[in-house]
């Protein structure tokens, strides 16, 4: 019971720090009109069976798959203030990050009270997620019950990934463009889930995502290459990846080594993460060549 009552204590906290005007909160949490920023935020409002209450959402909300049949607002840091006004919201729910500035402004004029969700690489971040959107929904029991389901599964998903083995070097590029790589570092959604799942980041000397020298690439190494599977035909992008010196250079190169899996999945840090801890370990698993192998 005292870590229950912790939890919803910790969640009240949080919204009461974020909700843009403190003296709204309790008009918040009674909102019918809502919009949700962020495909994690999306994701755990339909987990908690609130969805009935949203009348638009972001370009990142795209899971479930219903979740697409609402309005689109622009994107998570390039929103509309125009269309998300005329939705009528009686409350914004987003991600940390959203913007651009001006809009958030344009929002804030008009009254309209935002909850701003923390951001964060890892488990402890993705409960506090669920517990600080179940406060702003006015659903805080509901959030606790959610969170204490999605901290036991990735515990127990965390737990196995580093029971199978030595951590495999991954290293996730975000971008390819004219022959530079934009990769991952530290501090970024890549790095956390490469962690989560028991591999270890190539590439850690800087934070967040940056374009990389062929230097760099050589010197990490890496075993694996990840990226987001973004649909469609990537057989010509990966053969230009391969085909690049620094990329032949690296285990991962010489072996062709690559995945890739769905970006919202991979990197959203929400309700379904321990299932792409899993998912990720076990392809991973399936590598033939030995970590490490030149």
């Amino acid at each position: 019971m005292r870590r229950i009552v912790s939890g919803l204590a910790c969640g009240a906290i949080l919204v009461g720090l974020i909700v843009s005007t403190s003296s709204r909160a309790e008009d918040a949490a009674k909102a019918e009109r809502i919009v949700a920023i962020g495909g994690s935020v999306t994701e755990i409002i339909y987990a908690l069976g609130e969805q009935d209450r949203l009348i638009a959402r972001d370009q990142t909300s795209i899971y479930p798959p219903e979740a697409t049949e609402l309005p689109d607002v622009g994107y998570i840091r390039r929103l509309s203030p125009e269309g998300l006004l005329s939705a009528n919201p009686d409350l914004v729910i987003a991600m940390e990050g959203y913007g651009p500035p001006e809009a958030k402004s344009v929002i804030l004029a008009a009254g309209i009270p935002i909850a701003e969700i923390p951001e964060g690489y890892d488990g402890a971040a993705i409960v506090d997620k669920i517990r600080a959107t179940a406060a702003a929904l006015g659903t805080p029991e509901k959030g606790e019950e959610l969170a204490a389901e999605v901290e036991a599964d990735l515990a127990a998903a965390e737990a196995a990934a580093k029971a199978a083995g030595s951590p495999t070097r991954i290293l996730f590029i975000l971008a390819l463009q004219d022959g530079r790589i934009m990769a991952a570092g530290a501090d970024s959604h890549a790095d956390g889930i490469i962690r989560m799942a028991g591999a270890e980041n190539a590439l850690s000397g800087f934070s967040g995502y940056k374009q990389v020298t062929d230097e760099a690439v050589i010197t990490a190494q890496p075993d694996v290459v990840l990226m987001m599977d973004r649909g469609g035909d990537h057989s010509g992008a990966e053969e230009a990846l391969f085909a690049l010196p620094a990329i032949q250079a690296t285990p991962a190169g010489k072996n062709r080594r690559m995945i890739r899996m769905n970006g919202l999945y991979l990197l959203g840090f929400g309700p379904r993460t321990a299932d792409a801890i899993r998912d990720l370990n076990e392809q991973l698993a399936g590598i033939d060549a030995p970590v490490g192998s030149n």
